[in-house]
């Protein structure tokens, strides 16, 4: 086995990544935004216009900041509705299998995700996949925050795991705002189309996008040959 210190690690989102779930947070979105007297609005829009964070994302529907009342209102609304929904959503199609070759073949891999730790991580549990981490990092603190400084902290906690670097990371995720992140650490990204974002805004990202998860974690090796 090559030593990890050769091997590209993985870093993975959760939401519209790993777990295919776009669907239940658009209809989430709907709830959120009936607080405030907003129109629904529909995949290609969400997929158009979602951005992190959420204020701003709610902000070009709006015209304007949330306030803070409404935001715990739509936030609040958004979570209720999500929780409801997300049982019903399975994983991406192949996810697990690639997990399973990618961990066998060893090479390590983490998830990242601005859901909230407490419950990211019995669903991660939930779905059987957990052991195929070297770690599960959720949103501890408020929603809407930066996915930059939560991945700041994803890489301090990961120093102690040998050969796991910004720099021999790789971030597989569905939102212009992980290749953001990734940048702000210093690791590259690959960025895939089927979950927030419409090909096009993530090709205004800079970085690869492909089609399917396995045409990502394909690439991703690619970047340490």
């Amino acid at each position: 086995m090559t030593s990890g210190a050769t091997r590209t690690h993985l870093v993975w989102d959760w939401n519209g990544t790993l777990l295919d779930d776009t669907h239940a947070v658009i209809r989430a979105t709907n709830a959120a935004f009936a607080e405030v007297e907003l129109a629904p609005i529909t995949p290609e829009q969400y997929r158009e216009m979602y951005c992190i964070p959420i204020p701003r994302f709610y902000e070009r529907f709006l015209g304007r900041l949330p306030t803070e009342a409404e935001w715990e209102r739509m936030d609040g609304a958004f979570h209720r509705y999500y929780t409801e929904q997300r049982v019903a959503c399975g994983l991406t199609s192949g996810a697990e299998e690639l997990l399973r070759q990618w961990q066998r073949a060893g090479h390590s891999q983490s998830l990242l995700s601005m859901y909230g730790h407490d419950e990211l991580v019995p669903v991660v549990r939930g779905y059987g996949i957990e052991p195929w981490f070297v770690r599960v990092d959720g949103r501890t603190g408020p929603s809407g925050g930066s996915k930059a400084l939560h991945m700041e902290r994803h890489f301090a906690a990961l120093a102690g795991v040998d050969g796991v670097s910004p720099e021999r990371a790789v971030v597989i995720g569905d939102a212009v705002d992980d290749a953001i992140a990734a940048a702000h650490v210093g690791a590259r990204a690959v960025l895939y189309t089927g979950g927030s974002h419409s090909r096009g805004s993530l090709e205004g990202a800079g970085v690869p996008v492909v089609d399917t998860l396995a045409e990502a974690v394909a690439l991703a090796e690619t970047f340490s040959a």
